[in-house]
């Protein structure tokens, strides 16, 4: 097949629309995608912020409205449904009702139109977040298997709308066919992501902290800095979910490291790289989320012979050197 040839239902995947394509992730999946010579349509509410978009077509459209969904999802075998409002603890802690409502609508109104364009396979990129907070209480946390979602009983509504995506996808699988897929992304980190206005996540507020502080100052870390998470590199997050669409499970995959350590940590291998030797850090008063969250990979190991495998040492250096050249323009 060349161009825009394709058959449907083929794995190979020729057409593919990726929504949320204007964010972190969307965006390296669209240049991955690119590279293996699919088509792709990248579709958002907003242009990538930092580096111009590898799609054929780059549709800007709002998907909490049914008719943009029949546009971004029209002509395509697969949908990789990344399209999200989210953030960091800062964000996701004071805007549930907006959270829950925009997403729902987004996840519901995507997977709907893509039934009826016919499309044959649909990823869902869900999150860590709908995991139990009763299962997270501690930071020497058991890593999360995917049967630990239920009885559910989420933090916040970011895990709520993520369970609620996750379950009508399957009821759509059952009921109309399509082939669903759905992943359970676990702090996904690297450059060409937000890492300042208050939707940052962890790695990447850490890694401008310190690209901004001077020897000899200190950067704020939210709580005691005890709380622990494990942290997947952006390239190893893109294999996976290529994996996964192209796989055979119907059910949730945990898609994360496995290797847990404390926000305290992860703060001094950024200060380390920074090559600062005088940098402390303050414990400040802040959202932490759960004491604890790791990732169990037994299951992706068995389905897909694979799990991430980039060291955080070295996914923060790419990471830490982004920012830092960002932020010293």
């Amino acid at each position: 097949m060349k161009g825009g040839e394709h058959k449907r239902g083929d794995k190979r995947m020729k057409r593919i629309a990726v929504t949320g394509a204007g964010g972190f992730i969307g965006h390296h999946l669209v240049h991955r995608l690119k590279r293996q010579g699919c088509w792709v349509r990248g579709v958002d509410i907003k242009q990538p912020e930092f580096a111009a978009s590898d799609a054929d077509e780059f549709e800007l459209l709002d998907l909490r409205v049914a008719d943009h969904c029949l546009a971004a999802t029209k002509d395509v075998d697969a949908v990789f449904a990344l399209a999200a409002d989210m953030g960091g603890m800062g964000y996701l802690s004071f805007h549930h009702a907006r959270v829950l409502h925009n997403n729902a609508l987004i996840n519901l109104h995507t997977l709907e139109a893509a039934r009826r364009n016919g499309v044959s396979r649909y990823l869902f990129g869900s999150s860590a977040c709908v995991y139990p907070e009763s299962r997270q209480t501690d930071a020497q946390v058991t890593p999360l298997r995917e049967s630990d979602a239920y009885p559910a009983a989420p933090q916040d509504a970011y895990g709520w709308e993520k369970l609620f995506g996750e379950r009508a996808l399957e009821y759509f699988a059952a009921e109309y066919g399509t082939l669903g897929r759905i992943v359970r992304l676990h702090n996904i980190y690297g450059p060409l992501g937000t890492y300042a206005g208050g939707r940052e996540k962890a790695p990447a507020a850490i890694c401008r902290k310190v690209a901004m502080a001077r020897d000899g100052d200190s950067i704020d870390i939210w709580g005691d800095g005890l709380q622990t998470r494990s942290f997947c590199y952006v390239d190893d997050c893109v294999e996976g979910l290529l994996r996964v669409m192209r796989g055979d499970h119907p059910g949730p995959l945990n898609l994360g490291s496995d290797r847990m350590v404390t926000v305290n940590t992860l703060a001094g291998l950024v200060i380390d790289i920074s090559g600062k030797k005088n940098l402390s850090i303050k414990h400040i008063e802040g959202p932490q989320g759960v004491r604890g969250r790791n990732s169990d990979n037994t299951l992706l190991r068995e389905t897909l012979g694979w799990e991430p495998s980039t060291p955080l040492e070295d996914g923060l250096v790419r990471t830490y050197r982004w920012i830092e050249s960002m932020v010293g323009r």
